[in-house]
C-alpha cells in the first residue's frame, strides 16, 4: 500500500466550505480572537447540542477543562474526582489551579468512571479530608457515552458540578442525549484529530448565559467594564481565533457525515473481526450508549503470539511521537513498570512497517510518574485495559479498502 493510514484525521468539507470563511475573515480584518465566525460557529454548536444550552469556542479542549473548573470554584488544596482512564488534557488543568486529582478507576463495559469506586472515593475523601471533592469529571472514552444516570445520580445527592469531558464524544449520545448537556458544563475538543476539527481549539457547553458569559470574562483575561485596562481577577488568553471558527464553521456541515462514517467504519471491523480468534473489538454495552466510535479498540487475548514479539521494548522510541514533530525527550530504557503486553508493542509495529498508524489505549493517569502521590481508587480495570488494548484507524480518510486490509494485516501478524 502506498499511502500511510493515520488513526483519525479531521477531513475538510467537499466543497472547501472552510476555505470561505477563512477568507472571508482575511477579507474583513478579522483577524483576531473573536470576530463574525466565533459567533456563527458557536451557534452552530449550540444547536448541534439542542435547545436551552450556551456554548463558548475556546483555543483548545484543555482550555475548556480549565475554565469548567474554574467556574466551579475550584482552587488551591482543593480536590477533584477525575477518570483515570484518560488523556492527560482531562487531569492536568486540576494541578494548574492547584488543587488534587483524585483519580477514579473504570468499569469494565465502557472503559468508564465506575460509579460504584465513584460513591467510594466521595464517602472517603470525606471522611479523610472533612470536605467533599469541588468536581467530578468522567471521560467519554474514544467517544463511549459515560453510565450517565448513574453518575449524575451520585453527584447531584452530593450536591458536586460535574464536568463532562466529552471531548472525544462529539456527537455521542446517552439514552437520545448529546454528551457534554448532562453536567453543569461540557468540554468539546477541535484537534485536528478529533470528528471535526478547528485546526487547534475546543468549546466549553454551559447550561444558561450567566454561566456563558462567566467562562467569556475569563477566557478574555477578565478585563472590568472600564474604558482602560483594569484587572480585578486572574483571566486567560483562550478565545478561540476567528480563522480557527471558520474552518469550524465549514467542518460543521459534515459533522454528522463524519460520525456516520465512524460508526461505519466500527461495523465493518465488526464483521471482519469477528472470527479472528485472540481479538475482540469493544463494543457499546447496550442501544443506551450510542457511541461516535471516534477510535475503534480492539483488546488482544495475552495468549496471542504476534510476529516479531520476541523483539518488543528492546529498541528505545528515537522519533518524535503524538503529533509532536521533531519534539523528543530521550529515554534510555524502552520500558516501564506499566506498559502494554509484549504481543500489543509487537502488533503495533508490524502495522508500523505495513504503514498502519495503530497505537496503545491510553495510560491510566494513576499509574503516570507525574501523579504518583495522588489518591486513587483503583479496581485494576484500566490497568488491564492498558495492557492488552489498542486503537485502529477510523477517521474520514479511512475507506472501506482500508479497513480491509488493516484487518488482513492483522490477520497476517498473528503466529498459528
Amino acid at each position: 500500500m502506498d499511502k500511510t493510514i493515520y488513526l483519525c484525521l479531521a477531513h475538510m468539507s467537499e466543497e472547501g466550505i472552510e476555505q470561505k470563511y477563512v477568507k472571508e475573515a482575511f477579507d474583513t480584518n478579522w483577524v483576531v480572537p473573536l470576530g463574525p465566525n466565533v459567533n456563527a460557529f458557536e451557534e452552530d454548536l449550540k444547536r448541534f447540542v439542542g435547545e436551552g444550552k450556551e456554548v463558548v469556542a475556546l483555543s483548545a479542549g484543555t482550555a475548556a477543562v480549565h475554565l469548567a473548573l474554574l467556574a466551579c470554584g475550584v482552587g488551591q488544596g482543593d480536590e477533584v474526582i477525575v477518570q483515570s482512564f484518560t488523556f492527560c488534557a482531562s487531569s492536568h488543568p486540576i494541578t494548574y489551579l492547584g488543587a488534587v486529582p483524585v483519580f477514579v478507576d473504570s468499569e469494565k463495559e465502557t472503559w468508564n468512571m465506575s460509579p460504584d469506586l465513584l460513591e467510594e472515593a466521595i464517602k472517603d475523601r470525606i471522611a479523610k479530608t472533612g470536605k467533599k471533592p469541588k468536581a467530578i469529571v468522567p471521560v467519554a472514552l474514544y467517544g463511549m457515552p459515560y453510565d450517565c444516570t448513574r453518575i449524575m445520580e451520585i453527584a447531584d445527592r452530593y450536591a458536586i458540578p460535574v464536568v463532562e469531558d466529552a471531548a472525544e464524544g462529539f456527537g455521542s449520545r446517552f439514552k437520545g442525549q448529546v454528551l457534554g448537556t448532562f453536567g453543569k458544563f461540557g468540554v468539546l475538543s477541535f484537534n485536528g484529530n478529533k470528528m471535526i476539527t478547528t485546526s487547534g481549539g475546543g468549546a466549553l457547553i454551559c447550561n444558561d448565559t450567566e454561566s456563558k458569559n462567566q467562562i467569556m470574562w475569563y477566557a478574555t483575561q477578565a478585563r472590568e467594564a472600564y474604558p482602560y485596562y483594569q484587572h480585578e481577577t486572574i483571566g486567560y488568553n483562550y478565545r478561540m481565533s476567528n480563522i480557527c471558527a471558520g474552518i469550524g464553521r465549514g467542518q460543521m456541515t459534515v459533522a454528522d457525515k463524519h460520525i456516520a462514517h465512524h460508526r461505519h467504519v466500527q461495523a465493518l471491523y465488526r464483521k471482519l473481526l469477528k472470527d479472528v480468534e485472540g481479538v475482540l473489538l469493544h463494543e457499546a454495552p447496550s442501544a443506551d450508549y450510542d457511541s461516535n466510535f471516534w477510535l475503534c479498540t480492539i483488546t488482544l487475548d495475552p495468549l496471542l503470539r504476534v510476529k516479531g514479539q520476541e523483539n518488543a521494548y528492546k529498541d528505545v522510541v528515537k522519533t518524535a511521537v503524538g503529533g509532536a514533530a521533531g519534539v523528543i525527550h530521550a529515554v534510555d530504557c524502552a520500558t516501564t513498570d506499566c506498559q502494554p503486553n509484549e504481543n500489543v508493542e509487537a502488533l503495533r509495529a508490524f502495522m508500523l512497517d505495513k504503514k498502519i498508524e495503530a497505537r496503545p489505549v491510553w495510560k491510566p493517569m494513576h499509574k503516570q510518574p507525574v501523579y504518583k502521590d495522588a489518591p486513587a481508587y483503583i479496581n485494576g480495570v484500566s490497568e488491564a485495559i492498558f495492557k492488552i488494548g489498542m486503537c485502529l484507524p477510523a477517521g474520514p480518510w479511512v475507506t472501506d479498502e482500508d479497513v480491509h486490509y488493516i484487518v488482513e494485516c492483522i490477520k497476517e501478524a498473528i503466529v498459528r
